[in-house]
């Protein structure tokens, strides 16, 4: 189980986790060759919750999307939805933040949270403050929804691994509202689960 290494420090509660070994290591080197990236599964018990937001330049308009699946890499929940007018930043906090609400919803209290914002993920573990107010009022409204967790763990990996979330974002901005999925995900999305759920290597060649 890719959570033995851990044991000790996911019985206290609400433990928060950067640069886990299941997740795609990240590094400052330049890379000549394409790097494999793939998607991995939380341990039995646990849920993982993938999440993403989108910002269209053109237009400033953003969306959010995120996807939740068992230690099996089934299918449990999927959301999408517009957020209106919105940076990239405070798009990616608010796809984590409702991710959260759905994940304490559901009572599922064992949680591992992933997305493709390093800098996002490092504001969250490290709690530091950030100057733009709501960026932090997001920012906070998340450090008080993990305390009710039993246990946390929060990831970084790159876009690659992350594809259903990136999906539901995307689809997020061809909504009017917002959009819960409980039985199965949009096909697209469905696509990217069964390819995950095998193992599917993607190269990252940026």
């Amino acid at each position: 189980m890719f959570l033995s290494n851990f044991s000790k420090i996911l019985r206290c509660k609400s433990s928060l986790i950067i640069g886990h070994p299941a997740a795609d290591r990240i590094t400052r080197k330049w890379h000549k060759k394409a790097i494999p990236v793939k998607w991995g599964k939380p341990g039995m018990g646990w849920t993982k919750l993938n999440f993403d937001g989108s910002c269209k330049v053109r237009t400033g308009n953003a969306s959010i999307g995120g996807i939740c699946r068992n230690h099996r890499a089934e299918f449990m929940l999927g959301y999408a939805g517009p957020i209106g007018r919105r940076t990239s930043t405070v798009a990616e906090l608010a796809a984590l933040q409702r991710g959260l609400e759905l994940v304490l919803e559901n009572g599922w209290y064992d949680v591992w949270l992933e997305g493709d914002a390093k800098s996002l993920v490092e504001i969250i573990v490290q709690r530091k403050l950030v100057r733009c107010k709501e960026v932090q009022k997001h920012v906070d409204d998340i450090n008080l929804m993990i305390p009710e967790l039993n246990n946390c763990i929060i990831t970084h990996i790159y876009r690659e691994g992350n594809r259903a979330a990136d999906k539901l974002a995307q689809i997020g901005h061809q909504l009017q509202k917002p959009c819960i999925w409980r039985q199965s995900p949009p096909d697209e999305v469905l696509k990217i689960v069964r390819e995950d759920a095998e193992g599917k290597v993607v190269l990252r060649t940026r």
